[in-house]
């Protein structure tokens, strides 16, 4: 969704402006709530449920099942979520085609990316490449525990393979959000501990 969307809201309005200039002092700018409770609530647990699982994979098998059974459960819960909750949480606000993709990353390194109130569509299309490939971690895992797939080789070899590439997609999440924190001059890490964002 485009900042010139977000800006309108519902009928067009746009939210009062607050902290105005006084006697030569600036108060913080006006903000606005973007991601509603259960969108941070799940981030932080995922960034807690996957360090624990990544840390525990081979030293503590009771516990990093129970991890990963948790971001399944964790995950499901987001796919459902991106069709019921609220308009920034839904996916059809975030999710565009390889071409918008190809096209922010494009103006993204020249510096001239828009600012999006919301996921902008390379942060869109990360949250779709980090939710598929820890559910087929999970998956992977899980098969790995059923007399079908036990003691298989390439079970578990897709398995360390899913959880490394996660490592990847974290490292290139971390950079993304710097980036853009950097360009549009604001902090995205706040932003989803309280769930507002600078007023367009």
């Amino acid at each position: 969704m485009s900042i010139r969307s977000d800006a309108a809201g519902a009928g067009g309005a746009m939210p009062p402006a607050t902290g105005l200039a006084r006697r030569g002092t600036h108060a913080a700018p006006p903000t606005v709530p973007v991601w509603d409770p259960f969108v941070r609530v799940f981030h932080w647990s995922l960034v807690g449920l996957f360090v624990l699982a990544f840390a525990t994979g081979d030293e503590i098998e009771w516990l990093h099942l129970a991890a990963g059974y948790a971001i399944a459960g964790l995950v499901a819960l987001r796919l459902v979520w991106g069709f019921a909750g609220p308009e920034h949480a839904r996916f059809g606000s975030f999710v565009r085609s390889p071409r918008e993709v190809w096209h922010y990353l494009r103006d993204a390194v020249r510096l001239r990316a828009p600012r999006h109130l919301g996921h902008n569509p390379a942060g869109g299309a990360m949250i779709v490449a980090l939710l598929a490939t820890l559910a087929g971690t999970a998956a992977t895992g899980f098969m790995m525990t059923t007399d079908a797939y036990w003691g298989a080789q390439w079970v578990e070899n897709l398995h360390e393979a899913l959880a490394n590439a996660m490592l990847v997609l974290i490292g290139l999440h971390v950079a993304g959000v710097i980036g853009a924190g950097i360009v549009h001059g604001e902090n995205l890490v706040r932003a989803m501990i309280t769930g507002r964002k600078r007023a367009p």
